[in-house]
């Protein structure tokens, strides 16, 4: 038997949605939760950077934790560091997070689609490179928030958010032309699904918001071998801030999460 955890990385708290999908799919599988908050946000960072704190991270994470696999429950840092993460670790398997274009080209009626993700994401040639392979017969927006991971990490904290914020975040995300409207989403951070009844709320039209978090979840699931036991009962699920501390409300999120902040 192994008891060898997934380890679920982010900047903040948007790995937890994704966290979420893979404790429905892998209920006797243990996790550790590593928030990268002293880091955060990972769109400030310039590009080689971040690269370079990522894969130095995770030379300490793999060390002390030993997983089974990692997930990069991340947009950004999955498009920018995910292949590095491969040629460094080249024994490791990690799952990363990737904008939801080839689903979103594969559902749209009108053909219009809008993606909607962190600067750093729009930016990277990654993402661009998905539209061509998978949605050349689309008309994709890319739509750069700088906000909006910050009122998520806002919302989740204390239960609420200016809706006329969420509002404004999304509004490029919505194109009319010749009668046909955006009608699908691409939730492209992890951060986003948390705001997803606020989205719906605010936007101008219903369209369908793609979360891909159950299909991270699964590929993860896909690459590990099956366990051959029960979970020791004496090894909590944990979450790990980079900061060495997490407030009192962040501790409560994680507690409700059924994470155990040591």
């Amino acid at each position: 038997m192994t008891d060898r955890p997934i380890l679920m990385f982010d900047s903040g708290i948007g790995g937890l949605t994704v966290l979420r999908e893979a404790r429905v799919l892998m209920p006797d599988r243990r996790f550790v939760y590593v928030a990268d908050d002293a880091a955060f946000p990972f769109g400030a960072w310039e590009e080689p950077a971040l690269r370079a704190h990522i894969l130095e991270l995770f030379a300490k994470l793999l060390d002390r934790f030993s997983p089974a696999i990692s997930v990069i429950a991340c947009n950004t840092a999955s498009t920018l560091v995910i292949d590095a993460l491969r040629d460094r670790f080249p024994d490791h398997p990690f799952v990363g997070t990737v904008p939801a274009i080839k689903p979103a080209a594969e559902r749209t009626r009108s053909g219009l689609v809008s993606v909607l993700a962190t600067p750093g994401t729009v930016k990277r040639q990654y993402t661009r490179d998905l539209i061509s392979k998978w949605a050349q017969k689309c008309h994709v927006r890319l739509v750069g928030s700088d906000n909006l991971a910050g009122l998520a990490e806002i919302y989740m904290r204390e239960g609420f958010v200016d809706e006329e914020a969420v509002r404004a975040e999304i509004a490029p995300c919505f194109v009319e032309h010749d009668e046909l409207r955006t009608d699908i989403v691409v939730l492209a951070c992890t951060h986003y699904p948390f705001l997803a009844n606020r989205m719906r709320k605010t936007a101008p039209w219903p369209v369908d918001w793609l979360d891909p978090a159950e299909a991270i979840a699964r590929r993860a699931m896909s690459l590990l071998v099956p366990m051959d036991g029960p979970l020791p009962v004496d090894k909590p699920d944990i979450a790990v801030f980079t900061s060495g501390k997490a407030d009192f409300a962040i501790s409560r999120l994680m507690q409700g999460f059924g994470l155990t902040v040591p």
